[in-house]
């Protein structure tokens, strides 16, 4: 297993971030599962079983901003046409450190592996855990390259109250690690501002690919 990845994304959670060159950077995926592309300000990081001089050729012809040719969806497509894989939308990678203490909202673990959020978060991550709140729920699981990564859900009736930054929030005082990742489309702002209200930072737009 490639641990590059995980390195850089280490780094980028510091504020420590690839060298501002407009280059791009290509490397063995972390694991079967993880594939896709990071866009970071002036440096892309493509994690894919694909040759180097391939991907460079193909950002040059995509016509685009140079700084914004690895989210070009020319660029990506051909990706995914090359790679046999397939790609659900571009996101907003952000990250935020872990908080001392439980977090300040009831929480119920839902711990049934049949129960279909539980289900459905094992397709992407591992060591999944999910808990439940009134209107809500919370998960957190080891996605890429094995970081931490935190997902919520809010039903519509209790919206526009709270509980997506609470919920949040909360990823942080449960999270093992000393930091916790979210994706959150870009169009989603509501989700945007949830996480970034709960303190989430962006660091990067992130494209994965996923097995067809």
């Amino acid at each position: 297993m490639n641990d590059e990845v995980a390195r850089i994304l280490a780094a980028a959670a510091r504020g420590e971030f690839p060298a501002m060159d407009g280059g791009t950077t290509v490397l063995a995926p972390p694991g079967g599962r993880d594939w896709g592309v990071l866009a970071f300000t002036a440096h892309s990081v493509v994690f894919a079983d694909v040759d180097p001089g391939w991907v460079r050729a193909e950002l040059a012809a995509t016509g685009s901003d140079p700084l914004a040719a690895s989210m070009n969806p020319g660029f990506l497509a051909r990706l995914t046409e090359r790679t046999g894989r397939r790609m659900n939308t571009i996101d907003l990678l952000t990250v935020a450190g872990a908080l001392p203490g439980p977090p300040p909202l009831e929480l119920r673990e839902i711990e049934d592996p049949d129960h279909p959020r539980v289900a459905r978060a094992l397709k992407h991550r591992d060591e999944v855990r999910v808990w439940a709140a009134d209107g809500g729920v919370l998960v957190l699981g080891r996605g890429v390259a094995g970081r931490w990564e935190a997902a919520v859900e809010v039903d519509e009736a209790v919206r526009h109250r709270g509980l997506g930054r609470a919920l949040a929030g909360a990823a942080r005082h449960l999270v093992p690690g000393p930091v916790v990742w979210a994706q959150q489309s870009p169009g989603n702002a509501r989700s945007v501002r949830a996480f970034q209200a709960a303190g989430y930072r962006p660091v990067a737009s992130e494209a994965l690919l996923t097995a067809a």
